[in-house]
């Protein structure tokens, strides 16, 4: 007899086989097109035309190609997974930052960081808080908050990815494209209100200047009061493009993001006796203070240059150079403790309510970073010993200078620097109060270069049948400067401390990919990663830097196994892509029981198994849709040193051998579908849906399930006028989004927004 248990564990294993059938029945209704013939000549794609058409992903949830693999190429001839997020589904969802793109990504999660970042996790590794994060290509790496006003699409390559990107993308990484100029003159203008006194308005404006060439600018602007957590920030992005259609083609653009927010950094949290998170306060409940800031600026500009050689091969080189601040002081919310609450009375779910006092405590963080990065990546096909060859490879130079605090509110010298926070109730959000924020801190600094080469080679054995091989070398060197406080006979004063760290490294790639026709491919792929000392907190001191000595741990290492199969459907209108994967780190970092305070073990080792499924594209003339889901059944924690029990004897929490990976649910699906049921009208809905996970280093704690649900209405008076309404979280669902060990940050109450859209 088949359990309850044993047919939800199925269900998984059926997604991958409705695929496969999916496939097999779209063959059925129509013959492949013949394969071309062995030793036909390639011919150069109509470089211009392509730059007049409308840009990839403004009129559909499908993409086709993408440039996350180095170069541009067909999502069928890359052996991973890849979620592709379109302008479309951007626009059909207002998805104004990349935290909410990344929330309709299957696989992907978020800790709440301990100073206000949201650590985003996928397929339970870290994406190194910003590390992982790219923009055409160029590492992303600061933290900043990310607007996707100049987004063409975000791509999301699953599964190790060191090959292509060096340090990080353990889990994966994340590429955001930014627009780009094309021959065509085409205007838009955006303006949306909504709850929480939304205001936000976005133009997108592209002029042919010439045979070849063409000017974008793209702005943005934003005051929203989001029930005291407020939001105002402003960007613009111009862009350059000339030669296009020519052997070289040159870009030149600019990028300039500020913003001025107040951060919501948290709810406190209450447990019921199994340790499930009682979800009690309201999502729109702001306790912090109308002092707290969360500021910041991304600025940087990049020279690109695009030389096409005769035989349908190109080098394409980008130099980069950008500055990016943060400044952070946010208040974490929590219960005062008994002897402040009423009746003297320990909080508890059964005794929560309007007058229950909460305590603010005080984080902060202070960057800024300067990078500059220069890459050259060539693409071309060759023959050789009667095999067809697609050579991929290239070069990087990058150099990171940046000064942090990561702790400002305990960084100053002076008792009393910092003022005490006010306490608050439960039944006062936003009350307004204040304080005085204290000046600037010392800071940390850090310097990284790294100096990287690759190459791949992918052979066609026979027309169906390629093998694919890649290896890069990265030599990368960081130090770190660090202030640390010590107290001698009651005076407080800095001691400087100095370290260093040199890694020379090597990431292998393989895969084989099968392609029957022109609307089928079958791959197997195995890939590695590292994360190196120091990447954690992006340029924290991973390991000890103390007494001068330089840093004595070894980057981690990762691997990725993945097979899978991509299909192009219903007459090429839909790709399907459905995958299995086995992710292992099996060198993570732990303190050494015998000298933590001076080495660290590459000892841990822990593994995530499952199936991806991807969908997107256009199933009638009517009907859009896109799946994104992820199925997790094994995510666990195969070695580890923490032990049972802290040396006094309470009972650690943090996760140990055998436990399930925190921040890893089973099931994660993001779902979106339009239908247009009138010529003027289009209805759209979807949901999102994240099964029970728990924090980092809380073990006893689990975050219930949840689902939410959108809607969409929009209707176009004319090719220059759209109306849309949009409702996100329909039901009004509470739920923790990301998690921390001891608090949890609320997803978005139920939001209603009205766009108006003019094209010209």
């Amino acid at each position: 007899m088949t359990t309850k248990h044993d047919r939800s564990a199925l269900l998984p294993l059926g997604a991958l086989a409705a695929g496969f059938s999916i496939a097999g029945a779209a063959m059925a209704q129509a013959e492949a097109p013949a394969a071309p013939k062995e030793g036909s000549e390639a011919v150069m794609p109509a470089v211009r035309a392509k730059a007049a058409a409308e840009p990839n992903g403004k009129n559909t949830l499908r993409a086709t190609t993408t440039t996350i693999g180095k170069g541009e190429q067909k999502l069928r001839d890359i052996p991973q997974s890849v979620t592709v997020i379109t302008e479309r589904l951007m626009d059909d969802r207002n998805l104004d930052d990349i935290k909410s793109v990344l929330r309709n990504t299957a696989g992907v999660t978020f800790l709440s960081g301990e100073t206000g970042e949201e650590d985003v996790r996928l397929r339970g590794f870290s994406l190194q808080q910003a590390g992982d994060l790219y923009v055409d290509g160029l590492r992303d790496a600061p933290l900043y908050e990310r607007d996707t006003f100049n987004f063409e699409r975000v791509e999301v390559l699953k599964g190790s990815a060191s090959m292509l990107f060096g340090r990080g993308s353990t889990g994966g990484v994340v590429n955001q494209v930014n627009k780009q100029p094309f021959l065509n003159d085409q205007h838009e203008m955006e303006a949306t209100v909504g709850s929480g006194d939304k205001k936000r308005i976005t133009g997108d404006f592209n002029w042919t200047t010439g045979e070849t060439s063409a000017l974008r600018l793209n702005v943005m602007g934003e005051k929203t009061d989001n029930w005291g957590a407020k939001v105002e920030k402003h960007g613009i992005a111009p862009s350059f493009r000339w030669g296009m259609g020519s052997a070289d083609e040159f870009t030149i653009s600019y990028y300039h993001l500020q913003y001025g927010n107040i951060p919501n950094y948290n709810q406190p949290r209450l447990l019921n006796e199994d340790g499930r998170i009682q979800l009690l306060l309201p999502a729109k409940n702001f306790y912090g203070l109308t002092s707290d800031f969360n500021d910041g600026s991304a600025d940087y500009g990049t020279l690109t240059h695009v030389h096409r050689f005769g035989d349908n091969s190109q080098l394409k080189t980008s130099l980069r150079h950008g500055r990016y601040e943060r400044h952070l002081w946010a208040s974490a919310i929590g219960f005062a403790p008994a002897a402040s609450q009423p009746g003297g009375v320990a909080v508890t779910p059964a005794t929560l309510s309007d007058a229950t006092v909460l305590r603010r405590n005080f984080k902060g963080r202070e960057g800024i970073s300067d990078i500059t990065t220069l890459q050259s990546d060539y693409s071309g096909n060759f023959e050789l010993l009667g095999k067809r060859h697609q050579l991929l490879t290239g070069v990087e130079l990058a150099y990171d200078e940046a000064k942090r605090n990561q702790n400002v509110p305990g960084s100053y010298l002076v008792p009393g620097t910092v003022p005490t926070a006010p306490l608050t109730t439960v039944g006062t959000p936003n009350d307004g109060a204040s304080i005085d924020v204290p000046g600037a801190p010392y800071m940390n600094k850090f310097r990284a270069s790294n100096i990287s080469a690759y190459v791949q080679d992918t052979m066609a054995v026979t027309n169906e049948l390629k093998l694919l091989a890649g290896l890069r070398f990265d030599h990368f060197k960081a130090t770190y400067n660090v202030l640390s406080r010590v107290t001698t006979g009651g005076v407080v004063s800095l001691v400087p401390n100095s370290a260093e760290r040199t890694d020379n490294l090597w990431s292998p790639r393989v895969g084989a990919i099968f392609q029957p026709n022109d609307w089928s491919s079958y791959y197997a792929s195995f890939g590695t990663s590292y994360n190196v000392s120091g990447d954690t907190y992006q340029y924290a001191v991973q390991g000890p830097a103390v007494d001068n000595k330089d840093i004595n741990t070894p980057p981690e290492k990762s691997r990725n196994v993945e097979i899978g199969g991509k299909f192009d459907l219903f007459d090429n209108n839909l790709s399907l892509g459905t995958a299995l994967f086995y992710s292992q780190k099996y060198h993570e970092r732990n303190n050494d029981p015998d000298s933590a305070a001076t080495q660290q073990l590459l000892s841990g080792k822990r593994h995530a198994a499952g199936l991806e499924l991807n969908v997107a594209g256009r199933i009638t003339p009517a009907w859009d849709a896109y799946v994104s889901y992820t199925w997790i059944p094994e995510a666990k924690i195969d070695e580890s040193n923490v032990q049972a029990t802290n040396p006094n004897g309470t009972v650690n929490n943090t996760q140990r051998k055998g436990d399930r990976s925190a921040l890893t649910p089973k099931h994660s699906a993001s779902v979106w579908s339009t239908y247009r049921v009138l010529p003027q009208l289009r209805l759209g809905a979807g949901l999102n849906f994240r099964s029970e996970q728990s924090p980092q280093n809380a073990r006893h704690v689990t975050a219930p399930s949840f689902t939410t649900f959108d809607a969409m209405a929009e209707y176009t008076f004319n090719d220059k006028l759209t109306a849309k309404l949009y409702v996100l979280n329909l039901t009004d669902k509470l739920y923790a989004d990301s998690l921390y060990a001891g608090f949890y940050a609320p997803g978005a109450p139920r939001t209603v927004q009205l766009s108006l859209k003019a094209r010209f």
